[in-house]
């Protein structure tokens, strides 16, 4: 689980991949990009749009939520299952609303402004059907034991699709305040082209913000099935993330006064953490809130704003190795280890906050000073940009591949010929894929010697070349 919302922080740190990369690298990040956003296409749950990219998906999922009675066609399924988690769902399109505001100029010119928009898009319109009354909110379609127990192409679903929703009497304050930080900079994202629908997703914003905060709860205490695959550690960072999104959005300081007055109480000026992923925020919420301090915009609120930034500086001193030994783990190869499964989710988000950090301080002509040594803005850069290399394919690196287009799966002794194999091996998604013809590609992210941490702990990953 966490692959689909992991994608978003990696397209991210491709662009500043790019931004590193020079006109005769052997790597091109651009078109990592493009592959990256055909990713959420091939993702896409509901009616296809003519302009759809990925050709051999089609329409799926056109009844979800017909039994309750409510429209919730459309969203993007999770990673390669079927369901619809809204808390992952959310996260991803937030994530992706950021790139396009903080990384404006690279995506536009690399003529992806377009796509990207579209990928947020089809996020927020699921969320505007999935919030039909101010205090109703959607959030999950599909259960995921059935789903996992039976194997299928989208188009061909025959499992359950139940719809479950947070409402007064069962709340879930996580994965509406995530939805509200999604609706919120998303709005940001396309006010300088879309100025109605921008203000449209404002105005759902802070209805599922408000909801969020006056019945508050775990959204996994509502919506029990949706626990063994993404369980809330809590909501507190959630109500807190989607306030800084409003008041970015907004400038009302009411959503300012909010995460000032609920610093302590909610731990955003408490907790000092090494990882930001869909579940943990407050990384992403004191780097967001830094920005504001950095601009000179905190006014009475400077103190509180200041112990968001001291904690901000907390997470890249720990990521830098910086920190007085309170580091976040690292592979000898340099690549940061926090978990044994999915553990590249937590680095692209790590290098995508290093990115917007070095940003921010880079025009407020500020340093970060960390118990160990004072680094300048390129200093926080470089680290996101070493990230990012570790996720690209050089020729350092040994990357095993396999053309299924020719039958070559020689250096993939882990998989059978594509014509022999049987929905009870692992990986059986990608069997399937290659046996209708959809993957021309199917290859091991590449990986440093250094980094490999042992066959029980190592994450491999897929870099899937689209058929075009």
């Amino acid at each position: 689980m966490a692959g689909f919302a992991s994608f978003p922080c990696l397209l991210l740190v491709l662009l500043v991949g790019f931004e590193a990369s020079s006109a005769a690298a052997s790597f091109d990040y651009g078109d990592a990009l493009d592959k990256s956003l055909l990713f959420f296409e091939a993702q896409r749950s509901g009616k296809l749009p003519a302009r759809q990219r990925v050709k051999w998906r089609g329409d799926s999922g056109l009844k979800d939520g017909s039994l309750q009675g409510v429209d919730l066609v459309g969203g993007y399924y999770d990673a390669g299952d079927h369901v619809k988690f809204g808390l992952p769902m959310a996260f991803t399109v937030t994530m992706l609303s950021w790139g396009a505001i903080d990384f404006r100029k690279e995506v536009v010119g690399l003529n992806q402004m377009g796509h990207t928009l579209d990928a947020i898009k089809w996020g927020t319109d699921y969320f505007i059907k999935a919030h039909p009354q101010p205090d109703v909110l959607w959030g999950q379609v599909g259960d995921g034991d059935s789903d996992h127990y039976c194997w299928q192409r989208a188009e061909d679903m025959t499992t359950p699709r139940n719809a479950y929703k947070l409402d007064r009497n069962h709340p879930g304050s996580d994965l509406a305040g995530e939805t509200a930080a999604a609706m919120a900079a998303a709005s940001i994202a396309f006010l300088p082209y879309d100025s109605s629908y921008s203000h449209l997703l404002l105005v759902h914003a802070k209805q599922i913000f408000s909801f969020a905060d006056r019945f508050r709860g775990s959204y996994d205490d509502s919506i029990q099935c949706a626990r063994q695959f993404y369980q809330s550690s809590g909501y507190m960072d959630e109500l807190l993330w989607a306030a800084a999104w409003l008041y970015r959005a907004t400038k009302d300081e009411y959503y300012l006064k909010y995460v000032v007055d609920n610093a302590v109480s909610m731990g955003g000026t408490g907790w000092a953490v090494k990882e930001f992923s869909w579940d943990n925020k407050y990384a992403g919420l004191q780097v967001l809130l830094s920005k504001v301090l950095l601009e000179g915009a905190g006014g009475a609120y400077t103190s509180t704003l200041q112990q968001y930034k001291a904690k901000a500086d907390y997470f890249m001193c720990a990521c830098q190795q910086k920190n007085n030994g309170y580091n976040a783990p690292m592979t000898p190869g340099g690549l940061l280890y926090l978990h044994e499964w999915n553990n590249l989710q937590y680095v692209t988000s790590a290098a995508f906050l290093h990115a917007v950090y070095s940003d921010y301080l880079s025009i407020a002509k500020a340093v970060l000073k960390c118990p160990d040594a004072q680094l300048q803005p390129q200093d926080v850069l470089k680290f996101a940009k070493s990230q990012a290399c570790h996720l690209a394919p050089t020729q350092s690196l040994s990357m095993p591949s396999c053309d299924a287009s020719k039958g070559d799966l020689v250096s993939c002794p882990a998989y059978t010929d594509p014509s022999t194999c049987t929905l009870s091996q692992m990986f059986r998604d990608i069997c399937e894929e290659w046996r209708h013809g959809r993957w021309v590609d199917l290859a091991t992210v590449a990986w440093e010697k250094d980094d490999d941490v042992g066959d029980d702990s190592f994450e491999v990953g897929f870099v899937y070349e689209v058929r075009r």
